[in-house]
């Protein structure tokens, strides 16, 4: 009996010992589990209720750090800047500023400069970077891309800078001539040849003024609410009438050609002021006695067909490091005769102002010395062509000034219908 007693008692003892270490190890796998892991950390559970919500709608690129540094949850914008690379947040000025927050829990912002990825050409990202704590162990950055606004500031102050300049220009050259004029009282020749000089002052700051209000009209306005089919040869008859005074002077002959009944949609004062400067630009910068011609043609293109309206002059032509700018505002490729010419250096400028905001496109072709080829390119209106055509005839009436280009004198580049 009182071996079997203690058998009986080891048993229980054994039993006992065994329950415990069960409950022990039961107990540790409960804590070991609890216990937050790297990957763990990495599943939306961990952060607080709605804000993966409220992140996808920002426009900001979010990214959220959890206490190892590890990027828990980002923005396919964050992505896109190349903040985040390898589940790590890339940009060190930016970690360093998450590890401070989350060290003494203080907002933080700072404006920064990152490299554009992809460009071999140091291009730059201009960001603004906001950092605050979120919860006790994450830490959320805000990133906002600054880049466009910066580029719209840096053109606007430009534009400010030039049309300062410009408007000072001849205003100084007014107030200087008139007091010659008051200094030349009993001179009537000098006070003719003074007054000439205002006149001439006067009617290039009336042109300046002109084309600034419309480059403010382009760029401001919608051609699409006022916008209806307008004729290719109305606006290149009106374009010619134009510049007629100017060829004139200079014995220049303006030619029209190309295929008749063509149609555009937009705003025709727009249009008509956009080719009314490539044509005006063409009789100001050709020497006397060549020709300017203008030619229309449709065109098919993959996403839809076009009209292409191409103005070629016999001038100076433009060096190749110019044609990169000579659709910039202000720009001139030589000041000096754009002064004689009474040129702005807006009138380019509104001709592709005026083709974009139409869906179009405007270039350029040109060589030292040969000339120059200025190619509109514009939507047809084809339902217009279609339901109310027009008899063959002639893109313009013809008359003294404006003769057909024969075909052996078209130069390799001119549009031919």
């Amino acid at each position: 009996m009182n071996v079997d007693a203690a058998v009986a008692a080891a048993a229980a003892i054994a039993g006992l010992c065994t329950g415990v270490i069960a409950m022990l190890a039961f107990r540790w796998s409960e804590r070991d589990q609890a216990r937050p892991t790297r990957s763990s950390l990495h599943t939306d559970a961990v952060l607080p209720p709605g804000v993966d919500t409220v992140l996808s709608v920002l426009r900001s690129s979010a990214v959220v750090l959890d206490e190892a540094d590890a990027v828990v949850k980002a923005s396919s914008a964050a992505y896109a800047l190349g903040l985040v690379r390898g589940g790590k947040l890339a940009v060190e000025p930016m970690l360093q500023m998450a590890r401070d927050t989350r060290r003494d829990g203080e907002i933080r912002q700072v404006e920064l400069d990152l490299p554009r990825r992809g460009t071999g050409r140091g291009e730059a990202l201009a960001v603004s970077a906001r950092v605050a704590p979120l919860g006790s162990r994450l830490v959320l950055l805000l990133v906002e891309d600054l880049t466009e606004a910066r580029r719209i500031e840096a053109v606007r102050r430009d534009f400010v800078a030039n049309v300062s300049h410009e408007l000072k220009t001849p205003v100084g050259a007014l107030s200087l001539l008139s007091e010659a004029v008051m200094d030349a009282a009993e001179d009537p020749e000098a006070v003719h040849r003074f007054a000439g000089r205002m006149q001439i002052e006067a009617t290039r700051l009336t042109n300046l003024v002109q084309e600034l209000i419309d480059l403010s009209r382009v760029q401001n306005d919608d051609p699409l609410e006022d916008s209806e089919p307008v004729r290719v040869d109305e606006l290149v008859a009106e374009a010619i009438d134009r510049c007629r005074h100017q060829a004139g002077a200079k014995q220049i002959t303006m030619a029209a050609g190309g295929t008749a009944d063509l149609h555009v949609w937009g705003s025709r004062g727009q249009l008509a002021a956009a080719l009314g400067n490539l044509v005006e630009n063409a009789v100001n910068y050709s020497p006397a006695r060549t020709r300017v011609g203008i030619a229309a043609r449709h065109i098919t293109a993959p996403g839809g067909d076009l009209i292409e309206i191409a103005v070629t002059d016999q001038g100076i032509g433009i060096s190749e490091k110019d044609r990169e700018r000579i659709f910039e505002r202000f720009y001139r490729v030589d000041p000096a005769r754009s002064r004689a010419t009474g040129g702005t250096g807006l009138g380019l400028a509104i001709v592709k102002h005026v083709a974009a905001s139409h869906g179009g496109e405007v270039t350029v072709w040109s060589a030292e010395g040969q000339g120059s080829t200025f190619t509109l390119r514009l939507p047809e209106a084809g339902a217009v062509r279609d339901r109310d055509p027009y008899s063959d005839h002639t893109l313009l009436e013809p008359h003294e000034s404006m003769t057909s280009f024969p075909d052996d004198s078209l130069p390799a580049r001119e549009v031919r219908p």
